[in-house]
C-alpha cells in the first residue's frame, strides 16, 4: 500500500524515517551512527489499548519507510527493530535502556502513551540525548 496516507497514529511511513534521517544528517550525528548501521527502534504497544492505532502497523510503516528511503541514510544501512512496551513505563524504559546501551539503537520512534513517552524521554535525557515524540537517543 503506497498511498502516502498516514498509517498508525498520524505518522505516515515516510515521516517515520524522514525524522530519523533529518536527525542523522547533522555533521555531528554522522559520527554517532553506531556499528555502521542506523538502527531505528519502534517501541510500540502491540497488545494493549494503543495496539490498533500503532502496534504492528507502525512496525510495518517503519519498514516500508526504510524501503521508500532507499534502505540507507548518510551512507549507512537502516535496520528496524521493534518491541512491545505493553503500555508499561517500566517495561518501556527497560527495553529502551537495553537498546541504547547494548543494541546501539540510534533512534526510538512511536513511544505511544503519555506515561511510556515521558519515561522513555526521561531515560533519553539522562543519557544526554535529545528527545520528543520521535525519541532520538544519540546526541547531536
Amino acid at each position: 500500500m503506497k498511498t502516502g496516507k498516514p498509517l498508525g497514529h498520524r505518522l505516515s511511513r515516510r515521516s517515520v524515517l524522514a525524522g530519523a534521517g533529518v536527525a542523522l544528517l547533522n555533521g555531528k550525528a554522522r559520527a554517532q551512527v553506531s556499528d555502521d548501521v542506523v538502527k531505528v527502534g519502534v517501541l510500540t504497544d502491540m497488545s494493549g489499548i494503543f495496539s490498533d492505532n500503532s502496534g504492528i502497523g507502525m512496525v510495518t510503516a517503519a519498514k516500508m519507510a526504510v524501503e521508500d528511503f532507499g534502505g540507507s541514510v548518510v551512507g549507512k544501512p537502516i535496520e528496524v527493530i521493534f518491541a512491545n512496551h505493553q503500555n508499561k513505563p517500566d517495561t518501556a524504559t527497560g527495553i529502551a535502556r537495553n537498546w541504547i546501551d547494548t543494541e546501539h539503537v540510534d533512534v526510538i520512534v512511536d513511544a505511544i502513551g503519555s506515561s511510556v513517552a515521558l519515561a522513555v524521554q526521561s531515560l533519553a535525557a539522562d543519557k544526554t540525548a535529545c528527545c520528543s515524540t520521535l525519541v532520538r537517543v544519540r546526541p547531536i
